[in-house]
């Protein structure tokens, strides 16, 4: 599978944000050769980073997860959006990466993906037919997407007829809960839905069952319903089983990236009949950081202390750069930084490194420094009296929920440990 990103020889410019003048008609592969510090006082502040030795040591933790829990993972590609890190995911043993609307898969087909998941309804004659176009012409596109209703059924059965695909749509029933968003909320509805696939052999095929229990995440009890909505993908996959309505084998999907260790460890027991696999979906382990995942990950590892001892452990990759650029009270710092270039939809960025201008290598942040609010393009750092931080000087912050800082960026700079340009990733979102 050759994944790669469609513009990897197409020249840089001006519209890639953070891009120093100079790089104008380089491509990618040239930065490198630049040997360019982040802090050569030549990029156009802010920047995005990603932490070369951080990517890859998060890489290799999950490799070694998946071997120890026996599971398979299809990493939610709308974390990053970026084909460069698909390829890595993929390289470490991916099975496949997810989508979560008909554009991604159309992106990720321009990447080089064979393999998709859409964890989502494959929804709409435009999206239907373009996807069942992929899969007359590409025998070797294997696509998955999600139903849970029956009135959605007759539109893909005509999407198919229409489009003259010679194989079956692939199908996995999503499993809801009160409160939750999509997905069925009984046994007995998946069941319905269940059954009336079976009536379309030609057209639409019951390969699995998945859910989503991230949406519990940061609730209070979101332990108890997320395990429960784990449960009930096994309990209606073992419905399904037995009354024979899965084709050759079944798939069991769910996994985030706050309780994967739930999916791997329940969706394991499942007792059916026909050859099993389990997929899990984390796609924020890859960049991982500094705010709401850290806390997540921190609790899966205290649930699941084999997992702990997977070493290194997850680290944050992701930063963003900015300067100093005023001090207008004496105990606030602005940055020239702001909503335009990071999330804050979890929490507030966090200050975790600087560096005096005119030096090459950062400092950790010392304490008593907090992000209180952003605008669009100010970040508020409230300091103490005595700070070491001076107009000029550069901070570095790390995000909570790096899906939100992504997308922020066309172009985020990869750094090795000396915080050299080692390249770059673009995204597509």
């Amino acid at each position: 599978m050759d994944i790669r990103d469609p513009n990897i020889d197409t020249p840089l410019d001006w519209t890639y944000k953070g891009l120093a003048p100079e790089m104008d008609g380089l491509v990618v592969r040239q930065l490198e050769n630049l040997r360019l510090s982040l802090f050569d006082d030549r990029l156009l502040f802010p920047v995005a980073v990603l932490n070369d030795q951080a990517l890859h040591d998060n890489s290799q933790w999950m490799r070694r997860f998946l071997a120890l829990t026996g599971v398979d993972i299809a990493p939610h590609g709308k974390t990053t959006m970026a084909p460069e890190l698909f390829r890595l995911q993929m390289e470490d043993g991916a099975w496949a990466i997810s989508a979560a609307t008909a554009h991604h898969v159309r992106a990720y087909r321009k990447f080089g993906l064979s393999r998709i998941f859409l964890a989502n309804q494959l929804i709409g004659a435009g999206a239907a037919d373009w996807v069942i176009g992929e899969l007359r012409e590409d025998p070797d596109f294997d696509f998955y997407s999600l139903v849970d209703s029956i009135e959605m059924l007759e539109p893909l059965v005509q999407a198919v007829r229409r489009g003259k695909l010679q194989r079956p749509l692939q199908l996995l029933i999503e499993v809801g809960m009160q409160g939750g968003r999509a997905g069925v909320r009984s046994v007995e509805a998946g069941l319905k839905i269940a059954t009336q696939i079976a009536q379309y052999p030609n057209e639409l095929a019951l390969v699995g069952v998945e859910t989503f229990e991230g949406v519990f995440q940061m609730a209070t009890d979101g332990e108890a319903r997320a395990y429960r909505m784990i449960d009930d993908v096994a309990e209606l996959a073992r419905a399904c089983d037995q009354r024979g309505l899965f084709r050759e084998r079944i798939i069991l999907s769910a996994g985030g990236s706050a309780y994967f260790d739930f999916a791997a460890g329940k969706l394991n027991q499942h007792g059916l009949s026909l050859p099993t696999q389990v997929v899990i979906r984390s796609g924020c382990y890859l960049s991982h950081d500094n705010g709401m995942y850290q806390m997540l990950v921190r609790n899966l590892l205290e649930r699941f202390p084999e997992a702990a001892a997977l070493s290194p452990s997850l680290t944050p990759a992701l930063q963003v750069w900015a300067q100093v650029q005023s001090r207008p009270e004496t105990n606030l710092l602005i940055c020239a930084m702001g909503k335009r270039d990071v999330g804050t939809d979890a929490h507030v960025p966090k200050l975790i490194a600087w560096t005096p201008a005119g030096e090459l290598l950062p400092h950790p942040a010392p304490p008593d420094y907090e992000v209180t609010s952003l605008n669009d393009q100010h970040t508020f750092l409230k300091c103490p009296t005595d700070s070491l931080l001076r107009v000029g000087d550069y901070v570095g912050f790390g995000v909570s929920h790096p899906c939100t800082t992504f997308d922020r960026w066309r172009l985020l700079f990869r750094v090795d440990e000396q915080y050299q340009i080692a390249g770059a990733i673009r995204t597509y979102f």
